[in-house]
């Protein structure tokens, strides 16, 4: 994760919303936080006025706390109006866990891509009370910690059922190129990747807004990982092609609203900066595997920083990532060591 240096980009706001409150972006567009039980301890939210309801983009996690909050939202800067529909940038907890509830509270219409609805849907119905097989062998094989590792093996993973209210069925599916109305505004759709497959992002044709989820963040990278799942995939190629699609329709006066951090101005140096970093991470990675290593070996060259036990499975989804597209690009080779681990080691 880089932290951003640019001089070009601005952050309007110095301070996020206080908890339970709002702050107005533009008008009939405010922007809300909630909070988040991990290290990126928040997820903005944003509120779309439709006069006698809300459009809310993204929702939180589903916790008491989230629902205490809601409710005080809801009578307070949402001024007692129903939420008549949920729109989702991606499937991830932060962004979907609320979901389900604003569907059975108010009726909400729930708006997603087909594979969003899709992953979501799945994920909080695959309650899972011990790793699995697989789990722990993509563990194994990224060279994971052996302390790391054993404390795992014993260990309930964590669930999208934990932090995510369970989504009905039906959903209004959302494609590449549309133009939704919300908020008095006409937005076209342009769907990125890399970080979750069909993320969606908004950029509005009425004003200079561009409701950006966690595709376009400030500050630091959103995570690209590779997962048990799929443990073959290349989602850093899926990032650098989405890059190379947003970046011609960033301006400098774009005023981007993304999942978390500060909304900012300056998005054509973002967007370079965030293929850059992964560039650059490539780059070092290439020097490294001059001699062989595991995935866990290079997160000193990837992150810069000491990886604590609350990150190391990000950080080593997104140090196979960095190598699943080395392999691909054919750069490198790999081959078990004794312990199941692969070891890397450029070509």
């Amino acid at each position: 994760m880089m932290m951003d240096g640019g001089a070009l980009i601005h952050h309007p706001w110095e301070a996020p919303p206080p908890e339970g409150g709002a702050s107005e972006v533009a008008p009939g567009l405010l922007w809300l936080r909630l909070p988040l039980p991990m290290v990126l301890d928040h997820v903005n939210v944003f509120a779309l006025d439709e006069g006698e309801s809300w459009t809310i983009v993204d929702t939180g996690i589903h916790s008491r706390r989230s629902l205490a909050l809601w409710e005080r939202l809801l009578a307070g800067p949402l001024q007692g109006r129903p939420v008549s529909r949920v729109i989702l940038t991606h499937h991830h907890p932060d962004h979907v866990g609320m979901a389900g509830w604003f569907m059975e509270r108010f009726g909400a219409a729930l708006w997603a891509t087909r594979t969003s609805w899709l992953l979501a849907r799945m994920l909080i119905l695959d309650v899972e009370e011990a790793p699995t097989p697989q789990a722990l062998e993509f563990s194994r094989a990224g060279g994971m910690d052996p302390e790391i590792f054993e404390a795992r093996r014993h260990e309930r993973p964590y669930n999208f059922a934990d932090t995510c209210a369970p989504i009905p069925v039906g959903y209004r599916r959302i494609v590449d190129g549309e133009v939704i109305r919300a908020g008095g505004r006409d937005w076209d759709v342009r769907l990125g990747g890399g970080h979750a497959p069909d993320h969606l992002t908004l950029w509005s044709r009425d004003d200079r807004l561009v409701i950006a989820g966690d595709q376009i963040l400030p500050g630091i990278s959103p995570n690209i990982g590779v997962y048990p799942t799929e443990p073959e995939a290349d989602p850093l190629a899926e990032w650098f092609a989405a890059c190379d699609r947003l970046a011609p329709h960033a301006r400098e006066d774009h005023l981007v609203l993304p999942g978390h951090k500060l909304p900012f101005t300056g998005l054509p140096m973002r967007m370079r900066q965030l293929r850059e970093n992964h560039e650059a991470a490539l780059g070092r990675l290439r020097e490294f595997l001059k001699q062989p290593h595991t995935a866990a070996d290079c997160f000193p060259l990837l992150f810069r920083r000491k990886v604590e036990a609350a990150t190391y499975g990000l950080a080593l989804v997104e140090s196979v990532a960095h190598l699943n597209h080395l392999l691909h690009a054919g750069e490198v080779r790999r081959w078990r060591r004794a312990d199941g681990a692969w070891l890397w080691q450029v070509r």
